[in-house]
């Protein structure tokens, strides 16, 4: 049996969560266009050459409009898998297509621009020094993600969207159930969850405006143009959700690579002025997004003479394309002085990630500052110990322990 074989399922299993690029080399070189089973259930064509995946991301005739996806999931989903994630939380600017794409990018747009993000580094390096600080009055190991990885991010987007701190932890656990392959109690659960807490957000940002993103955006006009409710609600969801996950599996990735790596950490140690292309070298090797986010065909698409009829959802694996040798040489090796390069991690097109100079200019410090003030970081684990989080869309590890000293 062969997954050449038609008759053949290739299921993204546990296996396939632990060590997709195993999966990967296979199929970009024997089957690039291919029937799959994600984690939870759901069938689709999965895509994983650069040069496919990178024109499909750009392809008007990939739908991501919401409003279409709840029959094909229907149709597409095997026994237990079904849809049960709010619709309040899915308006925002990721589902949708032009012209409402267009609309709604436009809205949040001026916040998350080059300038606009440099504007909020002396905050970020304040945090990351402020958890560092903990850290080395602490023990000498910790569980990197949690001492510093996700509070990190998630600090500077709840400033930003002005979310108090003491529900930090809630939303973290929410985000987490909604971003893996969670069954539909367990997702339904946390998304009426997630969803109460937002509106509550929203109506105390309404009652009592603050100097915050959520409170402009309640607020937010283009071309006599607001968000209406749910188009709120959403993108409130998508701002803080995306606004710590990226960037948390960034930092752990990356140091993770890092630490796998010691000529590169030692590379990287002599040579701080290497960190914004490492940044980009994390990014391509071993990037926080897996697979993009759902897109359905509206025509039969042809990639690879292969051709998807209409109706069907197709995977976009930003993992296989950014390890695929057609485009990056020595791709499956990790180098922290490799020339830039047109990778994926961020997605490409107009749904290319809003937040992604928030997330460069995290990292940046977060490693930076990490590397710096301990230098003699090392695994405290054996990395065939360490387990990724079963998501049918993140790369992202469940916990990196580290000895500090």
């Amino acid at each position: 049996m062969s997954i050449l074989d038609d008759d053949v399922v290739v299921r993204l299993d546990e296996v396939f969560v632990q060590d997709p690029h195993s999966l990967y080399r296979e199929l970009r070189e024997a089957a690039p266009v291919r029937r799959v089973v994600l984690p939870g259930g759901l069938r689709g064509w999965l895509v994983t050459r650069y040069a496919d995946v990178r024109a499909a991301l750009a392809d008007p005739t990939l739908s991501k409009d919401f409003a279409g996806v709840g029959e094909l999931v229907e149709r597409h989903a095997e026994e237990g898998a079904a849809n049960a994630f709010a619709a309040e939380l899915a308006a925002h600017m990721l589902n949708t297509d032009p012209p409402d794409h267009t609309r709604l990018r436009k809205l949040v747009n001026r916040a998350f621009t080059v300038r606009g993000v440099e504007g909020l580094r002396p905050r970020v390096l304040e945090i990351t020094t402020e958890l560092l600080d903990a850290m080395e009055s602490g023990p000498d190991e910790v569980d990197l993600l949690s001492a510093f990885a996700f509070p990190l991010p998630m600090t500077v987007i709840c400033e930003v969207l002005g979310v108090p701190d003491d529900d930090r932890d809630d939303f973290r656990r929410w985000s987490s159930v909604l971003l893996s392959a969670a069954g539909p109690e367990e997702m339904g659960a946390a998304a009426q969850a997630m969803l109460q807490y937002l509106l509550n957000l929203i109506a105390t940002k309404r009652a009592n405006p603050g100097e915050d993103l959520l409170t402009a955006l309640c607020h937010a006009t283009e071309d006599n143009d607001r968000l209406s409710e749910p188009e709120l609600v959403s993108m409130a969801f998508l701002l803080l959700v995306a606004g710590h996950e990226t960037t948390v599996n960034l930092i752990g990735n990356g140091t993770l690579g890092l630490l796998r790596h010691p000529s590169e950490l030692a590379a990287l140690q002599a040579d701080p002025t290497l960190l914004p292309g490492a940044i980009e070298e994390f990014l391509r090797y071993d990037g926080p997004v897996n697979i993009a986010t759902l897109r359905y065909t509206t025509t039969p698409l042809t990639l690879d003479e292969v051709t998807i009829p209409e109706g069907e959802f197709v995977f976009l694996s930003l993992s296989a394309a950014n390890r695929d040798p057609a485009r990056f040489p020595d791709a499956e090796t990790l180098s922290v002085r490799r020339a830039p390069s047109a990778h994926l991690a961020f997605g490409h097109g107009i749904h290319y990630c809003v937040g992604a100079p928030l997330a460069r200019m995290e990292g940046e410090v977060a490693l930076g500052e990490l590397l710096r003030r301990f230098p003699n970081l090392t695994l405290a684990a054996d990395p065939a110990d360490l387990r990724y989080r079963t998501s049918p869309i993140l790369r992202g590890l469940e916990e990196l322990p580290v000895r500090l000293r």
